[in-house]
């Protein structure tokens, strides 16, 4: 269950495609922490801003902006500048949840004796999978620099978390979910 959403998309009258007469604000959002993508309805006299982080749990009463959650969408249901936005949104969750994300560099195991779950990362292949798994062996990594600086092959470890999570979120069809909840 998702806690908090950044917000990607505002449509003050409504989805254009509405076929009913009265047409409902809607936001569209991306989760926090599972990465669904949400269709939300806001409270009346608020202001919704592209990008915020807003309250969406189970607590009516911490919910300054945010009516209820209408559905749960898929990626060819959001607007186009929903689509383009989530990139930034997913940089900046990567980037406040880096311990999260360091951890997954830390213990990122084996799906197949063939198959590693680095080797899901876009843009990271066999030879830096190994070098990550060398240096973890010395000790464990402790931020995005550390990686960084330890691995000559990988500049910008959290773009290739952020990308991987992108990935995931557009295309349903992706055999592997590593942070995206199904």
């Amino acid at each position: 269950m998702e806690d908090f959403a950044y917000i990607l998309d505002y449509l003050a009258q409504g989805p254009p495609d509405s076929r009913r007469f009265k047409r409902e604000p809607v936001a569209y959002a991306l989760g926090e922490t599972e990465f669904k993508l949400l269709e939300l309805i806001p409270k009346d006299t608020v202001t919704i801003n592209i990008g915020e982080r807003t309250y969406i749990g189970k607590d009516l009463e911490k919910r300054e902006k945010i009516l209820h959650v209408k559905r749960r969408i898929s990626y060819t249901d959001l607007t186009s500048a929903a689509q383009s936005e989530i990139s930034y949104i997913l940089d900046e969750i990567v980037g406040k949840n880096e311990e999260r994300f360091v951890k997954f560099y830390n213990d990122a195991g084996a799906i197949s004796t063939r198959y590693h779950t680095l080797e899901l990362l876009p843009g990271l292949g066999k030879k830096t999978m190994w070098a990550v798994l060398e240096e973890r062996k010395k000790r464990k990594f402790t931020s995005f620099k550390d990686i960084a600086e330890r691995i000559s092959s990988m500049h910008k470890p959290e773009k290739l978390i952020a990308k991987r999570i992108e990935l995931e979120i557009s295309n349903p069809d992706e055999k592997y979910h590593i942070f995206v909840a199904r």
